[in-house]
C-alpha cells in the first residue's frame, strides 16, 4: 500500500493552504503526490445536461470521463478511505485531508487565532503543525508558515530518495 498521511484540523485552520505548500515542497524534492479530500458537503463534478451526468441519471453506478491529459471516475456509491487509497497508482505518498474517524498516520494542525486546540489527540499523532509552540510532548512540531521541514520529515519517514534529487538534510522540527 502507498504510504499516506492524514491531516486533521478544525475548519478555518488553513489545512488546504498548508497542503498546497506541502505539495509544492514534496514536488520540488521529486516526489509524486496524491491527495484525497473529504468534503463534508455534497459536491458535484458532473454538470447537469452533460453526457456523464445523463449516464448517472440513467442509473450508472460509475462513470469515467477522459480527455488527452486527465481522467476522472465518478462512483455513485459511498466509499471508505481505504477503498479510495487503493485506487491510487504511480505516486510515492498520499496526503489525506479530513476523514477524522478513519485517520491513521495523523498530522494535527493548529492555528492560535482559531481559539481552539488540536482537533486530534496529539499523543496519537506522528507530527503536529502550529503557528505557536504548544506542548506536543514527544510528537515533533513543525511551523505552520513553512511546510519544507514537514516535507523532509515525511520523505524521511517513507525512505524516499528521488534519483538525482538533492535533499536539504535532516528535518528541522521546531519546539
Amino acid at each position: 500500500m502507498i504510504p499516506y498521511f492524514s491531516f486533521v484540523a478544525w475548519s478555518g485552520t488553513g489545512k488546504t493552504t498548508y497542503l498546497e505548500g506541502l505539495i509544492a515542497e514534496l514536488k520540488k524534492r521529486g516526489a509524486r503526490v496524491g491527495v484525497v479530500k473529504h468534503d463534508a458537503h455534497t459536491f458535484q463534478i458532473d454538470q447537469e445536461g452533460k453526457d456523464s451526468w445523463r449516464f448517472a441519471q440513467a442509473g450508472a453506478d460509475a462513470v469515467a470521463v477522459a480527455d488527452g491529459g486527465k481522467w476522472a471516475l465518478m462512483d455513485y456509491r459511498p466509499a471508505p478511505l481505504d477503498t479510495l487509497l487503493s485506487r491510487f497508482r504511480d505516486v510515492d505518498l498520499i496526503l489525506v485531508e479530513g476523514w477524522h474517524s478513519e485517520a491513521e498516520h495523523t498530522i494535527a494542525l493548529h492555528r492560535a487565532g482559531s481559539g481552539k486546540g488540536f482537533k486530534a489527540d496529539i499523543a496519537a499523532c506522528i507530527a503536529a503543525v502550529s503557528d505557536t509552540a504548544p506542548d506536543t510532548g514527544d510528537v515533533p512540531l513543525f511551523p505552520l508558515d513553512d511546510p519544507a521541514p514537514l516535507a523532509e520529515f515525511l520523505l524521511d519517514k517513507i525512505g524516499f530518495a528521488a534519483p538525482g534529487a538533492r535533499r536539504a538534510g535532516p528535518c528541522r522540527a521546531v519546539k
